[in-house]
């Protein structure tokens, strides 16, 4: 189970990365409450720099779980068209024949 979802591990934690600081800022400092978009900023400068500095690893695995997932996509993509250009070759073919009959 420990590559269940690493994307919405990591969208967790990054919405935490900006909850928190913003709760904190929030509740503990009276001016933001007036100030609720400096607080915002903050927050998110906040969250940026704990996601930059300890998210790596969730990032890495939601990542190469992207890629996982799109070159298991491509290589489907790929069989499919291969079959298309089988099937337009070998039409091809029959008609070359049929024309040269005539």
């Amino acid at each position: 189970m420990k590559n269940r979802a690493p994307f919405l591990v990591y969208t967790v934690l990054r919405l935490l990365a900006f909850l928190v600081p913003l709760a904190i800022l929030w509740f503990f400092f009276p001016i933001f409450r007036e100030f609720w978009w400096l607080a915002a900023i903050f927050a998110a400068l906040i969250g940026v720099s704990i996601s930059m500095l300890f998210l790596r690893a969730p990032l890495t695995d939601a990542s190469a779980r992207l890629v996982e997932r799109r070159g298991g996509r491509s290589e489907a993509e790929q069989a499919d068209a291969d079959a298309e250009d089988e099937a337009i070759d070998g039409s091809a073919a029959g008609d070359t024949v049929t024309r040269r009959e005539d």
